[in-house]
């Protein structure tokens, strides 16, 4: 029981002090809670309508970021593929050159002066057609690369910019990329 007379004793005597602090500073009590509840306005508001709008716009504008870098990558690994397609198209080429050649030289072989020369200007005629031929796939699918990626970088521009681009800027933006390509 002299434990809690104690404890009620020291309490009043806190309670005591911390009045005659506010006192000795001059704290006006109805000023300060006035002061402390428009603070909390304040900063309510501040929370509500500043704040949290500021943290979502940064959200959404990291998430357009991810999905252009994203898409950056997927460019990449589609220009990797059509490079590979590319190679194996022309290998394919040269083997089936290689192979006609062969059998030009066997029939060669076989036939006089005169039939060794035709057939070597046949197959010399069909490797020129199948370089040709690959050399304009190869032009025809760096031409389609180079126009996805230019559509890409400008929707892409315009998704991370949040603005729409006139046709100048689009074009600006597609003949730069394709100079990067290009180089």
């Amino acid at each position: 029981m002299q434990e809690l007379a104690l404890f009620a004793g020291i309490g009043s005597d806190l309670a005591n002090m911390g009045a005659e602090t506010a006192r000795r500073f001059g704290v006006d009590w109805p000023h300060f809670i006035a002061q402390c509840v428009s603070f909390a306005i304040v900063a309510w508001l501040l929370t509500r309508f500043a704040y949290k709008p500021i943290l979502r716009m940064l959200a959404e504008r990291q998430q357009r970021i991810a999905e252009g870098l994203a898409n950056a990558d997927k460019i990449k690994q589609e220009l990797a593929k059509t490079e590979a397609a590319r190679k194996e198209l022309l290998e394919q080429a040269s083997a089936q050159a290689n192979t006609l050649i062969e059998e030009a030289r066997a029939a060669a072989a076989r036939v006089q002066d005169r039939e060794i020369q035709k057939a070597v200007a046949a197959a010399e005629q069909i490797i020129a057609k199948a370089r040709e031929a690959a050399e304009a796939d190869h032009a025809r699918m760096l031409a389609e690369l180079r126009r996805e990626v230019g559509r890409l970088v400008v929707q892409t521009t315009a998704k991370v910019t949040g603005k729409i681009l006139t046709a100048d800027d689009q074009r600006r933006l597609a003949e730069e990329t394709n100079r990067e390509l290009a180089a």
